[in-house]
């Protein structure tokens, strides 16, 4: 996990929240309802019962009216985080599931750094969320959900998705390699990444993906003649891995990655692609700028 040196340097940044909050709680994001921050939102007319601090004597000198300020009513806005645990993150001589597990931290500080609500989800188990509030010094209760969180088995991840609670403004981060059969599948005029997209946006939720790979699965140095063995399945295959067998699997995964980019950002999102084999320093201040409010 990272220190608290550099968390301490993440305080300058905040998510990006292109949805206004429809959330109950007190935070630092504009809702839909009126309230009394000091940003103002609009006039109306005086009715009995009305605060009369609130009241506009200037309009009513020009049009003998009563009038009322209203103001726009700060929120706390919710973050969702979505953690692949399967088994196939576990892997890199920079391990995936702890980019993930560090990705996860860093998002959830600066949701609790902003009074925002973080929910941290375990996509193998979406019964069970963590539901942390009320600013940074609840940020030991994440690093502690994140230490236990086991990485095995497999994932639906679309079902996943679809198993999240409620609609309303907010933020969706998802943090996977994407490497499921349901999200590679693009046979179809919809590949199910697309369609978890589409869902998000149902939700009116802005999605972030965080699409974690290992440098080894990026920059392929294998050849000869392999037996594969798929984690999570436990399927065998054998393969003949040459220098045309690299170039196409590099050609598929580019497409792969381009087509993920560019239907995030059709739905408002962002897209990061974050090698766990990259200084995590460069990945959280240069790579994921894109998900800040700078």
């Amino acid at each position: 996990m990272l220190d608290h040196t550099f968390f301490d340097s993440l305080s300058r940044l905040q998510l990006k929240m292109s949805h206004k909050s429809s959330l109950n709680s007190s935070g630092s994001h504009r809702s839909l309802r009126k309230g009394s921050s000091t940003e103002f939102s609009d006039f109306r007319e005086y009715m009995p019962g009305d605060d009369l601090r609130r009241m506009d004597w200037n309009v009513y000198a020009r049009l003998d009216k009563l009038y009322i300020r209203e103001y726009m009513e700060e929120k706390e806005a919710q973050v969702r985080v979505l953690i692949d645990t399967s088994a196939s993150m576990d892997y890199g001589a920079d391990s995936k599931a702890e980019l993930a597990r560090d990705l996860a931290a860093v998002v959830s500080f600066l949701a609790l750094n902003n009074m925002d609500r973080v929910l941290l989800y375990d996509m193998k188990d979406m019964g069970r969320a963590l539901s942390v509030g009320g600013g940074r010094s609840a940020f030991a209760r994440v690093l502690r959900w994140l230490e236990q969180v086991e990485f095995s088995g497999e994932a639906d991840m679309l079902s996943a998705v679809r198993r999240l609670p409620g609609r309303g403004g907010g933020v969706t981060v998802v943090i996977s390699d994407f490497l499921h059969p349901d999200m590679l599948d693009d046979q179809g005029a919809v590949s199910g990444y697309e369609r978890l997209l589409q869902y998000l946006d149902y939700c009116g939720q802005r999605p972030v993906i965080l699409h974690t790979m290992a440098s080894e699965e990026l920059h392929v140095s294998l050849e000869g003649v392999l037996n594969l063995i798929d984690a999570e399945t436990g399927q065998k295959r054998r393969l003949v891995v040459d220098a045309k067998a690299i170039d196409s699997y590099e050609r598929e995964l580019a497409r792969f990655m381009e087509r993920m980019k560019r239907g995030c950002a059709s739905g408002r999102g962002a897209y990061v692609l974050c090698d766990a084999g990259r200084d995590r320093k460069q990945l959280v201040f240069q790579d994921l700028r894109v998900i800040y409010d700078i």
